[in-house]
This record gives C-alpha cells, sequence and structure tokens, in this order.
C-alpha cells in the first residue's frame, strides 16, 4: 500500500512540474512589455543657472524620478578640465544601477565629450557609428551609438543616442540623418533611437527621420529652453515590424534646473 501511495504522489509531483514548465514560457512569450524610455541633453551637469557648476545629483534625480528602462545621454563629459576626472555616464549609471555604454565623439578639455546609452538591462554589441560632415563646414565629428538589449520578456531591441550638428545650416545634420536612416535600414532588430537632433519638427531632418522611424509624439511639445521652451528638437523614435511596438505615452517633463534641456519620456509597448 504505502508503494501505491509513493507512486501516486511521484507520479502527480512529475505531472505537476511537466504542467508549470509548459504553461510559463507561454505565458512570458506572448506578453507585451511596457518600455520606458528617455532622451535627455544634460549639459555636461552644469545647471544653466549656475555657471561652472557641475551637478550629477541634480541629472541623477531627475532620470530616478521617472523610473526609465532605457536612457539616451547627450553632452556626456568624461575626465575633462570643466566637470572632474570621472566618467559622468558611469556615474550616473553607478548611482541608478543601470548598465552603460558611453561613445566619444570629440576630444575637449583634456578627456572626451559624447554621447551614452544607459540601461536596466545588459548591453552586448555596443558600437561608435561615425556620423559624417561636409567638408570645409567646420562641423564639429557627430556620432550615433547603439547597443543590443534583451527584455525581460524575450524580445531583443537595437537601441540607440545620438546628437546631430548643432550649427545653423543644416547641411550636417542632414548629411548625418542620412546616414542613420542608411544604418536603419540595414538593421534587422526592431530599433529604437532618442536624443537631441537639433532640428524641429518642420524641418527636412525630421523628415527624413520620420521616413525610417516613427516618433513617439507627433504634436510634439517644446523641449528647450527651459524657461519659456519654445523649440522641439529632442525626439524618440522607432523602427519595427508590423504590430511590434505602440506608443503608450510621450511627456516632455518640467524639469528646469538641472540642464539647458527638457528631458523626453516615452512609454513604447514592445511585443515579443
Amino acid at each position: 500500500m504505502k508503494k501505491i501511495i509513493l507512486s501516486l504522489f511521484i507520479g502527480i509531483t512529475i505531472l505537476m512540474a511537466s504542467c508549470s514548465k509548459s504553461i510559463t514560457p507561454a505565458a512570458v512569450s506572448n506578453t507585451a512589455l511596457p518600455v520606458r524610455v528617455m532622451a535627455y541633453n544634460i549639459h555636461h551637469a552644469n545647471p544653466p543657472s549656475r555657471p561652472d557648476f557641475i551637478d550629477i545629483d541634480a541629472i541623477t534625480n531627475t532620470i530616478k524620478a521617472h523610473r526609465p528602462d532605457l536612457v539616451a545621454l547627450q553632452e556626456v563629459d568624461v575626465n575633462t578640465k570643466r566637470s572632474g576626472k570621472f566618467n559622468q555616464a558611469e556615474e550616473i549609471a553607478s548611482k541608478l544601477g543601470m548598465h552603460y555604454y558611453f561613445g566619444k565623439a570629440i576630444d575637449h578639455g583634456g578627456g572626451d565629450y559624447g554621447v551614452a546609452i544607459l540601461s536596466k538591462y545588459p548591453l552586448t554589441e555596443t558600437k561608435i557609428n561615425r556620423l559624417p560632415t561636409q567638408p570645409g563646414t567646420n562641423g564639429e565629428p557627430r556620432i550615433l551609438v547603439t547597443a543590443k538589449i534583451k527584455l525581460p520578456n524575450g524580445a531583443f531591441v537595437r537601441f540607440g543616442s545620438t546628437h546631430l550638428d548643432a550649427q545653423k545650416a543644416s547641411v550636417n545634420r542632414q548629411l548625418q540623418i542620412t546616414e542613420i536612416g542608411n544604418i536603419a535600414a540595414a538593421e534587422d532588430l526592431p530599433f529604437i533611437i532618442a536624443g537631441d537632433f537639433n532640428a524641429t519638427p518642420d524641418s527636412e531632418v525630421i523628415t527624413t527621420l520620420d521616413k525610417y522611424f516613427t516618433r513617439t509624439c507627433q504634436q510634439c511639445a517644446p523641449t528647450i529652453p527651459v524657461i519659456n521652451p519654445n523649440k522641439t528638437i529632442d525626439f524618440i523614435a522607432f523602427k519595427h515590424p508590423a504590430g511590434k511596438f505602440s506608443v503608450a505615452s510621450h511627456q516632455v517633463i518640467n524639469e528646469k534646473y538641472a540642464s539647458d534641456h527638457l528631458p523626453v519620456v516615452a512609454v513604447i509597448n514592445v511585443n515579443p
């Protein structure tokens, strides 16, 4: 009798384990995941109201308050004279408990200056994509940094941070957004890009962006200056197979102290 009861117990246990293994992956794989994405030009952590002062905590606290999963940072200093001998991206990531990747665009003040990615999830296939400038324009070299990220629902995405040319003439921005479009066209993964495009929605630059990506806003609130903002130049956008992404929300954060740009946060639902 004891042997029969024991056999029944083992059989039921195996059956329960088998059922649990067959149900759990299916439930995970069919779940859309809301991904919070932030674009933030941090002005090398220098509050406009306090010249020559670096306030990393103000930037960190702004990011922390909005709980992003992915962050695209622009105007990031590493070991520069004006900001101090430390890596701003690394410092912010450490304070937030996030992974990071910094991409150097130029030398600056004895150190490096560029853009960065922060992520709650590990980064792989990190890359610095050099963007073109027209000879003779004295345009500052610009880059797009990208990384491959596996989300908790099993979906893979490519995430990028960029900062386009700031000159009044748009020639370099147009060359740069065209190159970003070429990179996107060759990309097999769903692709989220965020950053400071130094171009307004009515410009040819953003028209070109819209050929390759879908912005998370169409009537986009202004992002600069932080006092009485009147221009929209910071965007989040994505390229995806049909039905992969949908926009749950988009907002410009009214944070007037930490930087000369307002941060942008969008929630994108990502299907596996």
